[in-house]
């Protein structure tokens, strides 16, 4: 299918190049009176295309614009501005009370949360 659709354009884009300009003129007449001036046409923003692709951007790359300092510690003032979810628990990711976190510290975070949500999970079907 695709190669049916590459074809295609294929052979309009070189019918569209073997199009040679017209060689004839008009007849020339008087200049048309000047229009009077119209109004500036304010655009808005465009939309966006339906087909578009939003990407989401993920937690290293949020991480690494957040660190301002571009040293890999990540500060609660930095988190605040950039990860607002981090900031929020800044104090149980950072466990070690080092006044900053790493990358390798939310992962671990996160990791915790996840296994305390599926002993959760198991627990509660054993309880069903």
């Amino acid at each position: 299918m695709r190669w049916i659709i590459a074809a295609a354009f294929l052979i309009a884009a070189g019918s569209a190049q073997a199009q040679t300009p017209s060689t004839t003129t008009a007849p020339s007449s008087p200049a048309p009176a000047a229009a009077p001036a119209a109004p500036p046409v304010t655009q808005t923003a465009p939309a966006a295309a339906p087909h578009a692709v939003h990407h989401r951007r993920t937690r290293q790359e949020q991480f690494d614009a957040a660190n301002t300092t571009h040293d890999g510690h990540l500060t609660q003032e930095q988190a605040r501005s950039g990860m607002p979810a981090i900031a929020r628990n800044f104090a149980a990711i950072d466990t070690a009370k080092k006044g900053y976190v790493t990358m390798d510290d939310i992962k671990a975070y996160y990791a915790g949360r996840r296994a305390a949500r599926r002993a959760a999970a198991a627990a509660a079907k054993k309880t069903n």
